[in-house]
């Protein structure tokens, strides 16, 4: 079954072979082109697809449409790129200054008629009208990140955050626009999975807004002959097998202390940390160099970008695995890897080749027909070395937050308070022990220990001074104070994050071995229970079309497919066994991640077979703390 990615993927590399579908003739000698981009096409791009796969598709050379270029005959040029007046308006500078012989315009989200005149204008005034091959309509305006998961935007993200949707000064007409954006870019993850959905959403809310506008959208386009998008529908079968998925729309509202949750996976912790973005971090080139050599010299530490993506399969199969778990994994890697090294050293000595520079490999590929099968693995080893020095570098940085913050202690905290278990010690002796955590970290504890517990009004007052104390900085409080006065009117269910809990196994010293440097002293490894998250339970009972009793009963049903839209659940409906859930103002790998631990869960039964997680943005702790403190300063300075 395709999934997300791999739909998208063969969009793209479609477009990149100028809207022809691929044939096996055309992998053997790809006709050669450049690929004009902005950045939004940037972002979608360079995800999914290799500068290597590029290459062999025949894009020789990759650049931005806003750069400086130079005229190049006798190639076609592929733009991506978003049709705003200041990318149409370089286009027609380019029209102008002719500096290609053959235009093939690619728009990532449908441009409109204007625009189309008014590119149409230029190209007669330029007199190029005959270089311009096509101007196709892409429907590609989302970025997918992982098989099942996908974010609307990465550059300008600001414009679809929380802080922008529930600014107490948002014009309607900015609003409207906020909508719009989401829902264009919803509509065309659908195009691209070639199925229409069934709606359900809370009342209230930005998610209803959007589901309302999504179904006339897509209503409209079904009922449209002429431009139906979703005509293979009926005729072949899309993504989705004749069931039709479910589509669940929620708000960032429903669960606030899950994005501010510090947290013990391998993602979710390189994007908490190392500000994980569009499947790559930057690290330093020698994490475990001591701190203050560098203050010493005055030098900068050296970085690194770490590619993490599916064509590894070290990051495949540990992203959602538990931190010491990865570090006990990559130890096991090297030891393999060191066994495999005496064999490359006997190797590269009968080849007479020393350092693994390039010309190891040339030489690998030269002498191929005079050397035995153990060269066939020699690039494979030296491939697998380079990811495990990669994973061991991510890692390293990683516990050096973890040990100087406190992470794990923290995580430990926020599971006991999530799920109403007593703690150990007093949360305001905690917050006054000045060795534990920044101020940010204290805050984001805080801010989950109000939302998931019943305080006082004097309790708050001295927590609040204490904080103060602690250097937090405390313009999210008011904000949380009013949202939470609100909330309590509407949620019955007080207790959202039940059964969690976390056993601490004793320290484990010495993890790795002392020849990485990588030792995992004074790090409690936590062996979490398995949970669902308030969006994983919603999702469960919509799946399950659970009805009576649950607090998702009045959630709106829409069903673009009928003529008059109602928003009435038909009765004795099956269970969905698809699902995108999709989170208006803002997600993060920690939901996805609960997501696909509860898919696993379900396999034995083939009750539910997939679910794609959706978001407006990704945001990690430090930049949802951030919209929160806007959105409390201007509480304080109303």
């Amino acid at each position: 079954m395709a999934t997300l990615k791999d739909r998208q993927i063969n969009a793209i590399k479609q477009m990149l072979n100028l809207n022809q579908p691929i044939t096996k003739a055309i992998s053997a000698e790809p006709v050669w082109k450049l690929l004009i981009y902005d950045r939004a096409g940037q972002d979608i791009i360079s995800p999914l697809i290799s500068i290597r796969e590029l290459r062999e598709m025949g894009i020789t050379l990759h650049i931005q449409l806003h750069s400086d270029r130079d005229s190049i005959p006798d190639v076609p040029a592929i733009y991506f790129c978003a049709a705003t007046e200041e990318n149409l308006g370089r286009i027609a500078q380019d029209f102008q200054n002719g500096l290609y012989d053959v235009y093939h315009l690619n728009f990532i989200a449908p441009i409109s008629r204007q625009k189309l005149e008014d590119l149409a204008g230029a190209a007669l005034q330029a007199g190029c009208v005959a270089n311009i091959h096509k101007v196709y309509d892409q429907y590609l305006n989302f970025i997918t990140l992982e098989d099942d998961m996908f974010v609307l935007k990465h550059q300008n993200s600001d414009a679809l955050s929380y802080y922008a949707i529930n600014r107490a000064n948002t014009q309607d007409v900015e609003m409207e626009n906020i909508m719009d954006s989401i829902v264009d870019s919803l509509f065309a993850v659908f195009v691209t999975l070639g199925t229409v959905p069934i709606i359900r959403c809370p009342k209230n809310s930005a998610a209803e807004m959007v589901a309302r506008k999504l179904e006339k959208k897509l209503r409209e386009n079904l009922w449209d002959a002429r431009n139906n998008l979703f005509h293979m529908d009926a005729t072949q079968t899309g993504a989705f097998s004749f069931q039709r998925p479910l589509l669940v729309l929620l708000d960032r509202t429903i669960d606030m202390a899950t994005p501010l949750h510090h947290t013990w996976t391998y993602q979710a912790l390189a994007h908490d940390v190392l500000e994980l973005a569009l499947n790559r971090v930057v690290v330093e080139e020698d994490p475990s160099a001591d701190q203050q050599q560098y203050g010493a010299t005055g030098a900068k530490p050296k970085m690194k970008a770490c590619d993490l993506d599916s064509r590894d399969r070290f990051w495949c199969t540990h992203k959602g695995s538990p931190f010491p778990t990865v570090a006990e994994a990559i130890q096991e890697e090297l030891e393999q890897y060191r066994s495999s090294e005496e064999e490359i050293k006997k190797l590269k000595t009968t080849m007479g080749i020393d350092g693994e520079s390039d010309v190891a490999f040339s030489m690998v590929n030269d002498n191929t027909a005079k050397l035995t099968s153990a060269v066939n693995s020699l690039p494979q080893l030296l491939e697998k070395k380079r990811l495990i020095d990669m994973h061991t570098k991510i890692a390293t940085s990683i516990l050096n937050y973890i040990k100087s913050r406190r992470l794990d202690s923290f995580f430990e905290l926020e599971e006991k308070i999530m799920s109403k278990q007593a703690l150990d010690r007093a949360l305001i002796e905690l917050l006054k022990d000045p060795e534990f955590g920044l101020p940010e970290d204290k805050m984001r504890l805080f801010i989950i220990y109000y939302i998931c517990s019943n305080v006082t009004d004097a309790e708050f007052k001295r927590l609040e001074e204490t904080l103060k104390e602690c250097d937090c900085d405390l313009s999210p409080l008011p904000y949380i104070q009013r949202w939470k006065s609100i909330m309590k009117s509407t949620l019955t269910n007080s207790n959202q994050y039940e059964g969690s809990g976390t056993k601490t196994v004793s320290m484990f010293s010495k993890l790795v071995s002392q020849g990485s440097s990588f030792v995992m002293e004074g790090v409690k490894n936590l062996v979490v229970k398995r949970h669902n998250l308030p969006v994983t339970k919603i999702t469960e009972q919509l799946m399950e079309c659970r009805s009576g009793g649950s607090e998702v009963d009045d959630y709106l049903y829409l069903d673009p497919k009928l003529l008059k839209g109602s928003d009435v659940v038909p009765k004795n409906r099956a269970p969905f066994q698809d699902a995108i859930v999709f989170v208006v103002g803002g997600g993060n790998y920690i939901e996805y991640q609960n997501l696909v631990d509860f898919i696993k869960s379900k396999q034995s039964t083939n009750s539910i077979r997939r679910i794609i997680y959706g978001a407006s943005t990704l945001t990690n702790a430090k930049q949802f703390l951030k919209q929160l403190s806007l959105l409390g300063q201007e509480i304080a300075g109303a």
